[in-house]
């Protein structure tokens, strides 16, 4: 498989690229800054320089020629303001699904957030007035996106991950329509993302995840 990784800079994505090469497939990582692409090549990916702010769907979709499936891993980020967690976690994702589909790509993975329906929706407006205020907008930002992609005809899987860890993988995992608040690390999170693509696993599925018992592709059949 040719697998596209947008937000292909992050920690998640670097960890999937180097998974996905690692397993014999080709792994092309989308980032924003040019200065990142030595970066993604350690890890054994192609760069593909685009600002997903920016560009428009059919650019994109001209960009993606030849890929199988699309990962949406992008981010705006801490410290990036209220503004940004909509350009990027929700425009940039939606950006990605309609350059796809007008490619002809059906297999999409969305890397979301847990509890994103659950936002207040008082607070979670732009301007934001705290930081507070800026995460109930990236989780109306994430809801809004998944929504948007649960419309669609793509083959999606949504991965809504508990709290990020950068420990070593533990390789098991609890996931479910909803799960207790928990953590997991990423490591593990794009090993579920690699064996979503190639176990062509949770088609159609939303879950939330965290660390727990059940390794990774019992975990996906048990959803699909």
């Amino acid at each position: 498989m040719k697998i596209a990784i947008a937000g292909g800079h992050g920690q998640i994505a670097l960890l999937l690229a180097r998974l996905v090469t690692d397993a014999g497939h080709d792994a092309v990582s989308i980032v924003r800054n040019p200065a990142h692409v030595t970066d993604v090549e350690q890890q054994g990916s192609t760069a593909m320089v685009v600002d997903l702010e920016q560009v428009d769907d059919d650019e994109l979709a001209l960009r993606l020629r030849g890929v199988d499936a699309v990962v949406f891993a992008a981010g705006a980020g801490p410290n990036s303001g209220a503004e940004r967690k909509e350009t990027v976690d929700r425009d940039a994702a939606i950006t990605l699904a309609d350059a796809a589909e007008r490619i002809g790509i059906q297999r999409y993975v969305m890397i979301s957030a847990m509890g994103a329906d659950a936002y207040d929706r008082e607070r979670a407006v732009v301007p934001a007035q705290t930081e507070a205020d800026v995460f109930q907008v990236y989780l109306r930002a994430k809801s809004e996106a998944d929504a948007n992609i649960r419309m669609r005809n793509l083959r999606w899987t949504i991965i809504r991950p508990g709290g990020l860890l950068d420990t070593p993988p533990q390789g098991t995992v609890a996931v479910g329509r909803t799960v207790p608040r928990g953590s997991i690390p990423r490591a593990d999170v794009a090993a579920l993302v690699l064996h979503a693509l190639l176990d062509d696993a949770a088609v159609g599925v939303q879950f939330e995840v965290t660390s727990g018992d059940t390794p990774i592709p019992a975990a996906l059949q048990a959803v699909s």
